[in-house]
């Protein structure tokens, strides 16, 4: 590619077409294509800004693969491209990824222009630690690589910002309180920018119960304080607790509950540990 061959990144309002800045304007107005994941909303954009007759592209989870190659030529042969997502920053648990590493692969450039995000609005908006973050996206909803990133967020210090769809809000809520504790401290944004903006601020365990009475409804960002420190707890200590419990008359379910609770760690470990301890016979838990 030559050094004028750039591909335009460029955010767009996550709400507000307010937001939209000068400078993301001039390059959607100087674009001979747009890379868009949906031509109806990417349109009433354009609309807005007086900018209905350019080029669009769908550049969406089903045509990203098929796309790239067009566009990385298109930019080769001298086109003003620019990628858009629906609402903020393109490739931010959007398309675009594979188009911007596309191009940088061919030798080109890629020019982005900074504008909106709901990660960092949410972030900023909930009152919790700023200083040292991560970003988790969507979590799978389902399966093995569910429970290993749940895992995961249980221990994790940083504060942490994920995107949930507002009908699996509470199941996903529900499973955070179940393995980082139900007083962990949480908030929970939906309709940033928009006139109904919402940001509900308080327990997990209390934020299962306020998705429960009142379900909420468009784009969900929840931002998860970081755990606490704590000293590190061996198998062993796991397993000399779970003995005590069960001692004391405890069924192994109530056992589970109570030492998670007392140490502080993730249910499936103490779980599992509970179940290798019944199949030991030197062991006195069954």
């Amino acid at each position: 590619m030559t050094p004028d061959a750039v591909l335009r990144v460029v955010a767009t309002p996550i709400g507000n077409l307010g937001d939209i800045s000068a400078r993301a304007t001039e390059e959607l107005s100087a674009a001979d294509v747009i890379a868009c994941e949906d031509t109806r909303r990417t349109g009433a954009l354009l609309r807005h800004l007086g900018l209905e007759r350019t080029q669009m592209v769908v550049v969406n989870d089903h045509t990203e693969r098929g796309a790239v190659a067009r566009l990385v030529d298109r930019i080769e042969r001298g086109d003003r491209v620019a990628l858009v997502s629906d609402a903020g920053m393109p490739a931010i648990s959007d398309p675009g990824w594979l188009l911007v590493n596309a191009v940088l692969d061919a030798g080109g450039e890629v020019d982005v222009i900074p504008g909106p995000s709901a990660a960092i609005v949410a972030l900023v908006a909930s009152g919790l630690p700023t200083n040292r973050f991560a970003f988790e996206g969507f979590l799978p909803r389902k399966g093995a690589e569910r429970h290993a990133r749940l895992d995961e967020l249980s221990s994790e210090r940083r504060t942490t910002v994920l995107y949930e769809a507002p009908h699996r809000l509470e199941r996903t809520l529900a499973d955070l309180a179940e393995v980082c504790g139900a007083d962990r401290r949480v908030a929970v944004a939906r309709e940033l920018t928009k006139r109904y903006q919402q940001v509900w601020r308080g327990s997990l365990d209390g934020a299962v119960q306020w998705a429960n009475s009142s379900p909420p409804r468009g784009e969900i960002v929840i931002v998860l304080d970081g755990a606490a420190p704590r000293h590190e707890v061996t198998d062993d200590a796991i397993c000399e607790a779970l003995e005590l419990e069960i001692a004391a008359g405890s069924s192994r379910r109530d056992a589970v509950d109570s030492v998670t609770a007392g140490l502080g760690v993730a249910r499936r470990r103490v779980y599992r540990l509970s179940l290798q301890d019944a199949d030991d016979p030197d062991r006195g838990l069954r």
